[in-house]
């Protein structure tokens, strides 16, 4: 990780619990001061210097703020990379990711809007679970292929999230 600690960009302790309304303030007050518009009449150097301290700030704040990428973040520091694509040999897992599928075709088949909140609101119970779980392991060495699982797992429901969010726009136009 050639750049900065993420967490020490916003003076904050490697944790996966964060306050994301205080990571919110603490973005925008240091977006404000390296944002590459303030260094406009600046000599070349310092103009390319802000906005590479602009990229790292908002790569930043990107992986902060999203759980699968803070869980995938804090896992390197501990340790090695953990790498983007493997084979899962999770079975119940896989399982569910099929059921998953299977039940938001369904809705997208039937058109069911109120569904589809229904299923949104299980998704984030179902996040907010491996959350809570990832946030109790992932700092403990024995427990690492653990929290690997969860993190996949967590990469998983935030993508079907997205999916759920797409569907949700184009039933409702």
């Amino acid at each position: 990780m050639g750049s900065p600690c993420h967490f020490a960009l916003f003076e904050l302790k490697p944790e996966f619990q964060l306050d994301l309304d205080q990571l919110a303030t603490r973005y925008r007050e240091l977006a404000r001061n390296v944002h590459p518009d303030r260094f406009a009449d600046a000599p070349e150097r310092e103009q390319r210097l802000a906005l590479e301290r602009s990229a790292s700030l908002n790569e930043a704040y990107q992986t902060l703020k999203s759980p699968p990428k803070r869980a995938r973040y804090l896992l390197a520091m501990n340790g090695n990379e953990v790498p983007l694509e493997v084979t899962v040999h999770d079975p119940e897992f896989l399982l569910q990711q099929m059921q998953l599928r299977e039940d938001l075709e369904d809705l997208q088949d039937e058109a069911d809007l109120a569904g589809v909140a229904t299923f949104k609101r299980q998704l984030k119970v179902a996040q907010d679970e491996l959350n809570q779980s990832f946030a109790a392991c992932w700092n403990d060495a024995a427990q690492r292929e653990h929290a690997e699982k969860l993190m996949r797992r967590m990469q998983f429901l935030d993508k079907l999230s997205h999916e759920v969010r797409q569907l949700e726009e184009r039933l409702d136009d």
